[in-house]
This record gives C-alpha cells, structure tokens and sequence, in this order.
C-alpha cells in the first residue's frame, strides 16, 4: 500500500471519533469567538514569518487577515498558529484552527479521504531542487545515485522517489522534520540537493549561510503544487467564504482596484466591482453568513492579489519570484474567478 493512501487510511479511522459538525459551525464559531485560528507554515519567508517586532508577515498571513476582515471587520484578529507539515491536517481535523495555509497542495488523496476542502489556488507553484553553484549540477540527471532532502510529511516524498523511478534513476531521501531542518541540512552538506516547492526553496535561500547566490534553483520542475487554503469538510458554508474572499482579491486586481484607490473608487462609483446594488449586496452577505461589504473590508486590509504578490514574493520582494503561473488569465496566468453576479 502506498504510503499516502495507508496513512490516509489511519486518519480516516480517527477522523471516525470526533464529533460532526454541524451547519455553519466553523463559520459560527469564529464569529462567536471573535477570533480566526489560522494555521500557517512555520518561519518561511514571504509566505509566513514574524519580523523583528514579532508582527506576522506572508502570503499566508495576508490571506488569513483578508479572511478576518471579512468575517470579523478587523484583519488583526487572527491567531495564526505556525504548524510543521506533519501537524497540518490533525490540527483542522481536530478543530485546533479555523483554516489552513501552510503552503499546502490540492491532492484528490487529500481532499477525498481526509474530508477537507480546498476552496480555490491561492498560488501555483512546482517542486524544485536547490544545489550549490559549486557543484556545477546542471540538470536533474546529475542528480542520479544523490542524496537528496526532503521534508516529511509532504507530497515531496513521494514525488521525488517516483520521478527517479520513472527516468530509470535513484537518489537517496534523508527526511528532515521541518522546513527550516531540511534547509539546514543542506546548508551543512548532509545532501547535495533541497527538494521543495520552488516557491519555499527561493525562501530558504534567504536563510543560506554565506553568499545566497552560492545556491542555485534548477530550472526543472517534477510536479504541479497547486497551494490552496484548506477546510473542513463538514461547513460548506465557510468554504464558501473563503473561496469567495479568494476570488475577491482576484478580481479587485482584474478590475484595478488598489488599496490606495479604494475609498476614491468607492466614491466615484465607476467601477464595476464596487457597483453592486445596496440591497443586492446586503442579500448575498445574508446568504453568506456575514456583514455586508466584506469584499470592501478584504480589499482594504491587504489589497488586491497583485499588490500581496508584490509585497510578499513578487520581482521587487527579497524572493524575487516571477509571476508566471499566478499572473491573471487576461496576462497568461491561471488565476481566474467566476463572476459575482
């Protein structure tokens, strides 16, 4: 039995003791609680990490704030609760936070046997390989017979051993615990590559002792990482509204509204997006289960997609990751939401 379908296999006969949830209730229960608990990776630059003063910075930390205000009118009430890779799904199984980022990929093991949701793509990204210049490694077929590390508790596991498989190759996994530990291995010389989502080595290499630029990505990618947030099964009404928080940012960037610009867009009463009929508004935020101008109070919090791209991994961020893939369809992109109406 592949690993992944037996240690769904046991999750699924634990998911079995806890109790049901009800319509509503992980929706409900932020609202009561005043608060959402939002897992996010642990210390990845530009996806979650604290700053010097402690404050919570990210692509995953901006999302969950957009949610916040949304839900909760306040983007600061969110408990962000930084997990490893293994601790991702027990901690929303089991009720320990509201909703997932921790760059985690959309898989049909995952959504099918664990009883989650992944409501939309928050970023496209693939699995890389990180190597020293020095060691003059130009493709992945230098990497034959290789040690190579790798985070458990990921897709990255299996992905890696199957496409070695496949190319009639072998390399050697040394399965680290986390993120930071699988870096540091590296950077200690236990291994001759980092395999990753290329999104989280272009972080790591941040951290690299030395000169960054004695790290080098390939180019090659072995797999697609669709990076979703992630939900509990049982409230469709709160995936709802985080697929609908997603979809908002997209469009506010499709429609060119900017944080900067918000309140003048929402005065001159042009712009498409923020045209909406009041009572209109007012029955699809009923529907939704929170206040009216929620899309309003995300866009405010964070900005549009672009603008938290921009901010947090984007060309101009110490990351420096292209677009590519999570441009807009419009820029030959994939990032593409239904319409409202």
């Amino acid at each position: 039995m592949k690993l992944a379908v037996r240690c769904a296999a046991v999750l699924v006969l634990l998911l079995a003791a806890l109790p049901p949830v009800e319509a509503a209730e992980v929706l409900n229960g932020v609202k009561s609680r005043g608060q959402l608990r939002c897992g996010v990776s642990e210390d990845v630059p530009g996806f979650s990490e604290r700053d010097a003063n402690g404050y919570w910075r990210g692509l995953q930390v901006d999302f969950c704030r957009a949610v916040a205000a949304a839900v909760l009118n306040d983007p600061e009430r969110v408990d962000f609760v930084p997990l490893q890779a293994s601790a991702r799904f027990p901690a929303l199984q089991t009720r320990r936070i509201d909703l997932l980022l921790a760059n985690t990929t959309w898989t049909l093991t995952r959504e099918a046997v664990l009883r989650v949701r992944f409501p939309g793509i928050l970023f496209y990204d693939g699995q890389g390989f990180m190597v020293t210049a020095a060691a003059k490694i130009a493709t992945l077929a230098d990497l034959d017979g290789a040690t190579i590390c790798v985070e458990k508790g990921t897709t990255h596991q299996r992905t890696l051993e199957a496409y070695f498989k496949a190319k009639g190759r072998s390399v050697k996994p040394l399965l680290m615990a986390s993120a930071q530990k699988t870096a540091a291995a590296f950077f200690a010389g236990q291994c001759q590559a980092y395999t990753a989502d290329a999104g989280e080595l272009a972080a790591m290499r941040l951290r690299a002792p030395g000169d960054s630029g004695s790290f080098v990505i390939l180019p090659e990618r072995i797999s697609r990482e669709p990076l979703s947030p992630v939900v509990w099964s049982g409230d469709p009404e709160w995936a709802t509204v985080i697929r609908w928080v997603l979809n908002i940012l997209i469009l506010g960037e499709e429609y060119g509204v900017t944080r900067d610009r918000l309140d003048e867009e929402i005065k001159e009463n042009r712009n498409p997006l923020l045209r909406q009929d009041p009572y209109e508004g007012k029955i699809i935020a009923q529907a939704l289960g929170i206040e009216p101008q929620w899309g309003i109070r995300a866009l405010r919090a964070v900005g549009n997609y672009a603008e938290i791209y921009e901010r947090n991994v984007g060309p101009n961020s110490p990351l420096k990751i292209e677009r590519g893939l999570n441009r807009l369809w419009t820029n030959g992109g994939l990032h593409y939401s239904p319409p409202i109406d």
